[in-house]
């Protein structure tokens, strides 16, 4: 019953900027960690932002910190994540995820503890 869905993605040059979503319903989602993640072809699914449920700390890959910022409405059950300064390699289809509690990009590079996934929503970024 636990669902999570993503949206917000489309296509934009590169210096502009998105913001995605992450709804999550089916479940009690204010002390569970909810990540992005991202994924082009060819290439290995990346961690890029978590927030923790536990004490909502923060987390970044170098590849995006200053540029993204992850953010969580407990009231709305809503995850977001503010792209700044998008550039093409940011270009990648995006997921959320959600863990218990706690979250580390340096620890968990790929989610493999997550345990609920959205469909995901393409990011394109092209002049």
């Amino acid at each position: 019953q636990a669902h999570l869905a993503e949206s917000g993605g489309g296509l934009v040059q590169p210096g502009g900027s998105l913001r995605l979503s992450c709804a999550a319903s089916g479940f009690t989602s204010e002390k569970y960690a909810f990540g992005w993640f991202r994924q082009a072809p060819g290439k290995e699914r990346e961690g890029i932002a978590c927030i923790s449920g536990s004490d909502t700390s923060t987390d970044y890959a170098d590849s995006v910190e200053g540029r993204f910022t992850i953010s969580r409405d407990n009231a709305k059950n809503t995850v977001y994540l503010q792209m700044n300064n998008l550039e093409p390699e940011d270009t990648a289809i995006y997921y959320c995820g959600a863990e218990w509690l706690h979250c580390s990009i340096r620890w968990s590079p790929r989610g493999g503890e997550y345990e609920f996934w959205g469909q995901g929503t393409q990011v394109t970024v092209s002049s």
